[in-house]
């Protein structure tokens, strides 16, 4: 048996920018992808903390230190500049790897650096 299981998530991200007139994705500074484990083209669920709104799309590398967090193409409309969002991953494990996973979280600060 497989389970879907919480891998890796940056909590509180502040979202930089927001693209409609974008290919979908979004836009994760590769300090925080790095740190997190998440990774170009990876499937991840954005939860916006400021208004509630829920979505999934795929992961693209932002500049390296840049602090970047960009919604684009449509997930552009689910959020504004300034919202707080958490950045989830997901993997598939049988029950014998769930015995010693441990999920990745990481923490940045309000310019979306870690410290």
């Amino acid at each position: 048996m497989f389970l879907q299981i919480h891998k890796s998530k940056i909590h509180r991200a502040v979202v930089t920018e927001a693209n409609l007139n974008y290919v979908g994705s979004i836009t994760i500074d590769e300090d925080l992808m790095d740190a997190s484990k998440i990774f170009e083209g990876e499937r991840v669920q954005i939860v916006n903390n400021s208004n509630g709104e829920r979505l999934e799309t795929y992961v693209i590398p932002g500049e390296r230190g840049s602090g970047v967090i960009c919604l684009n193409g449509a997930a552009a409309r689910k959020v504004e500049v300034g919202d707080i969002v958490i950045i989830i991953s997901y993997a598939w494990m049988t029950l014998e790897e769930l015995k010693n996973h441990k999920p990745i979280a990481i923490f940045p600060d309000e310019k979306n650096h870690l410290a």
